[in-house]
């Protein structure tokens, strides 16, 4: 054996497929035993290899369970099994029995010379051995093997390799979870993008992903590691790119103050491509939690902003008082007051000019706010709030007292009045002018269009 292209192909099979060199020499042990057991071995054998990388030598041992009389089925008792259709699949096939007296658990056995001996002869080679214990012996090294034998030596490297490094992926991604990945679109299958993540290929499915948001082969991006599975075909790994901690996580990257922890982000919310709140909290005194997050001229968050595609994000600052923190939430209007009503609900009130803003497009900012805050927020205006005060408190006197003579008197006097104002300008003799004219605008537009027609139809 050649120990230099033997060492040299074991340490790049290791950086490869990222398995520990233990896992390769075992893998390759447990071949060398199969290999050994096809050529040399017996039915119901089972063989044991060591190999040494320093000297390429192979070593190989059979192995045997100590057994008493207690875990052997005994021929009544298997004819009684066979009778009672009871198969026993191969030769190691155990079966648990509990005794009626003590309730211990038995294992017993089907007896095989090749795999078994008995407590008597196990005492005479070592005398501390005991019931269920292993034993070793040494059989002789083979140098010559067959084509079946290699064969079947290769196929079981393969698989072992294969299945140490699915261990692995599913480790480290498993370790992942909650963090981002950078990642390139390879293709797209329907609903679901498939995407290389290095090592692996994971999945966005449908659900998260951005409305509006369009992928292309070859697409770099950056995506939040929403949950990993082990099935029999490797590690699944499902990517998000709509989860609200992306942005936090983003933030992280971007802000050494977030990663360092002297700024916490506590609450997120979110619509996915179009427009994102977060609330920062400063830990440190004399630390500006969204100039911070800001960044200088605005650099971290636009850089947070490109890799979103474009989604606005309103950075705000957290507060435990749950007013000032329902004003910060619906910046960018200016709340004049906020009232806590009953069932978790606030009333906030801004000027004229701030309703719309407060409110937002199609309710968008007052949505994102109630999310952020966990309140029912409901927002009205300075002047309509007191336009209700008002007619609550007319309401009141109206009920309470009655109408005078005076009052009365000069309603109907107004009442006249206002019809002839009504009748007067009902018949402007500058509009029977405007009436007359209006037709006969509209029917040389008419003749026009017909003339057009006409010329399309011909040419």
């Amino acid at each position: 054996m050649d120990l230099k292209n033997f060492a040299s192909a074991i340490s790049q099979i290791c950086e490869e497929k990222g398995i520990s060199r233990e896992k390769v020499i075992e893998s390759i042990e447990t071949a060398l035993a199969a290999a050994y057991k096809k050529d040399y071995g017996e039915k119901g054998q089972m063989v044991k290899a060591k190999l040494s990388p320093e000297t390429g030598e192979a070593k190989f041992w059979q192995v045997k369970t100590a057994v008493d009389g207690s875990m052997i089925y005994s021929e009544e008792e298997l004819e009684a099994l066979k009778e009672k259709k009871v198969s026993l699949a191969g030769e190691g096939l155990e079966k648990k029995t509990e005794e009626e007296g003590g309730g211990e658990e038995i294992r017993k056995v089907r007896f095989n010379q090749e795999r078994h001996i008995m407590m008597e002869d196990a005492l005479k080679i070592n005398p501390k051995i005991k019931a269920g214990e292993d034993m070793e012996f040494a059989l002789v090294q083979k140098k010559d093997y067959g084509r079946i034998a290699a064969q079947t030596a290769k196929q079981v490297i393969l698989q072992k390799i294969r299945e140490a490094e699915r261990e692995t992926i599913f480790g480290e991604y498993k370790s992942k979870e909650g963090q981002i990945v950078s990642g390139v679109v390879q293709r797209i299958e329907g609903d679901n993008i498939f995407i290389d993540i290095g090592k692996t290929l994971a999945v966005l499915p449908r659900e998260e992903q951005v409305y509006g948001e369009f992928y292309k082969p070859g697409q770099r991006l950056k995506f939040y590691i929403l949950s990993v599975d082990d099935n029999p075909r490797g590690p699944a790994v499902i990517l998000s790119r709509a989860y609200p901690k992306l942005i936090s996580r983003l933030f992280e990257l971007e802000v050494p103050e977030i990663s360092a922890g002297q700024v916490v982000v506590r609450s997120i919310a979110r619509e996915p491509g179009a427009r994102s709140k977060i609330a920062v909290e400063s830990t440190e005194q004399g630390i500006d939690p969204i100039g911070s997050a800001v960044g200088q001229r605005g650099t971290r968050v636009m850089a947070v902003i490109s890799e979103l595609g474009g989604e606005k994000i309103d950075i705000i600052e957290y507060s435990e008082k749950p007013e000032e923190f329902i004003a910060n939430a619906l910046s960018p209007a200016k709340v004049v007051d906020v009232k806590l009503l009953e069932k978790n609900k606030a009333l906030c009130l801004v000027p004229d000019d701030q309703l719309s803003l407060a409110i937002g497009k199609d309710g968008q900012n007052v949505r994102l706010a109630a999310k952020l805050t966990g309140w029912k927020i409901n927002v009205k205006s300075v002047n309509e709030e007191e336009a209700e005060k008002g007619k609550e408190k007319s309401v009141e006197d109206g009920d309470s007292a009655p109408l005078s003579d005076d009052h009365t008197e000069n309603h109907t006097k107004e009442k006249p009045e206002e019809k002839k104002i009504e009748i007067k300008e009902e018949k402007p003799k500058k509009e029977k002018k405007v009436k007359k004219e209006k037709p006969k605008k509209n029917k040389e537009k008419k003749k026009q269009k017909k003339n057009q027609k006409i010329i399309t139809n011909l040419q």
